[in-house]
């Protein structure tokens, strides 16, 4: 049974995902604090998962949501070398809280619905493009959401905070 906080979470997704037309199917499982776990839940689910990171800059001015297919490696100073901006750390418990409102192991894109501001930039592995349909979280972990690919870059247009599409392991020099 879900505790009132994760209901609440689950149904802010489920109602903006209604209204802007997005059709999605629930799979209900145990809390899913790794990929390794998580890939055991979702072997029968017809869509491409994903890994969620999110991270901060040194001067923990800036916030990066990045999503990349649950089985690819990243390489995080690969990243850091493109922003120039120093070493890029995971954020905190706080950080999370305040920009998506999640805790670890919940993060997810739709966390962006409590980014009031729009200041969490999201980079997305270009092999997501290639997905029939993708799945996320609904901010909690103890449930997968799958999607068509193009309504969850609807979802994306409509939050409005940025993105942009990299290579998760560039060559970067």
């Amino acid at each position: 049974m879900l505790n009132s906080e994760l209901k609440e979470k689950r149904e802010k997704v489920y109602k903006l995902l209604n209204e802007l037309n997005i059709e999605f199917k629930e799979y209900e499982h145990p809390p899913l604090d790794t990929i390794e776990i998580a890939q055991e839940y979702w072997k029968d689910i017809d869509a491409m998962h994903c890994k969620n990171l999110f991270f901060r800059n040194h001067k923990g001015n800036k916030h990066y949501l990045v999503i990349i297919k649950d089985t690819t490696p990243f390489v995080l100073k690969k990243l850091e070398k493109k922003l120039k901006q120093g070493k890029l750390t995971f954020s905190s418990e706080k950080r999370l809280t305040k920009y998506l409102n999640v805790k670890a192991g919940s993060v997810s894109p739709f966390g962006l619905i409590n980014d009031k501001e729009k200041h969490v930039h999201l980079f997305l592995d270009e092999q997501l493009q290639s997905a029939n349909y993708i799945s996320f979280h609904p901010n909690d972990n103890t449930a997968s959401l799958v999607l068509k690919y193009s309504d969850f870059i609807k979802y994306l247009n409509y939050m409005g905070n940025k993105y942009e599409f990299i290579s998760p392991n560039p060559d970067i020099d």
